[in-house]
């Protein structure tokens, strides 16, 4: 229980919060800032996924727009099921998408499993947004979202930018990239494990309750408490 105090105490406390919460969102600005400052690779590469539309290159993917924006979710080949965390997050696509789709910036999903086992899942939950595959293309491998038979048995694999446990064959991520006026393709930005956190809005809800996020385990993440979004008690339902 949290201690209980007068009004004017209260606001007290609150404005030595509020310093830090703007201190934190200065800091916040500033690595956006040098995020959009790192260099840029250019992708030599040509990469083909599976769309509705039939083969299409990343190039293509852009869509007549600029910036690409790819969430590498968790769906390998016969799971028919994805995975809850990517569920999660894509959850929250829809929504923004359509603003982003209006400031030269495309969304997609990219997944190893075939199309109609994507358009199977996707169906099953109501979303929207575009969601290819990547299986005729090295494309989640490069970018380190996926790991093969004979990468997993030497019992580390590389994911966040160093050697850690193997411990599953696919693993989520974000990844950007921008495509100028000539058509050439650049890898501006990846991220992964928690740096996907910045698209759940849930959590954002979550962090201002006194409850906050509420992993206390097994786990100590959000796999102790979501389920997809038609696994919830229907009674518990928003």
């Amino acid at each position: 229980m949290n201690q209980i105090v007068s009004r004017d105490q209260w606001i007290q406390a609150r404005k030595q919060l509020l310093a830090r919460e703007k201190e934190f969102i200065r800091i916040q600005d500033e690595i956006n800032a040098q995020r959009r400052q790192l260099p840029w690779v250019k992708v030599e590469k040509e990469y083909v996924f599976d769309t509705h539309e039939g083969p299409k290159t990343l190039a293509q993917l852009f869509d007549g727009r600029s910036q690409l924006i790819v969430y590498h979710f968790m769906l390998a080949p016969g799971r028919r099921v994805g995975c809850v965390g990517c569920s999660f997050l894509a959850d929250h696509i829809d929504g923004p998408n359509v603003h982003l789709a209006n400031h030269d910036v495309t969304f997609i999903a990219v997944s190893r499993a075939p199309l109609a086992e994507i358009d199977e899942y996707k169906r099953r939950m109501g979303w929207r947004f575009n969601w290819v595959s990547s299986a005729p293309s090295d494309f989640n491998y490069d970018y380190h979202v996926s790991f093969r038979k004979e990468d997993l048995a030497k019992g580390k694999v590389y994911y966040n930018f160093e050697m850690t446990d193997a411990t599953m064959e696919d693993l989520h991520g974000t990844s950007v990239f921008f495509k100028d006026k000539k058509g050439d393709v650049y890898h501006t930005y990846s991220s992964y494990g928690r740096g996907d956190e910045r698209g759940l809005g849930t959590y954002m809800f979550l962090d201002i309750t006194p409850k906050g996020r509420n992993e206390n385990g097994p786990n100590f993440n959000l796999t102790d408490w979501v389920k997809r979004h038609d696994e919830y008690p229907a009674a518990s339902r928003a």
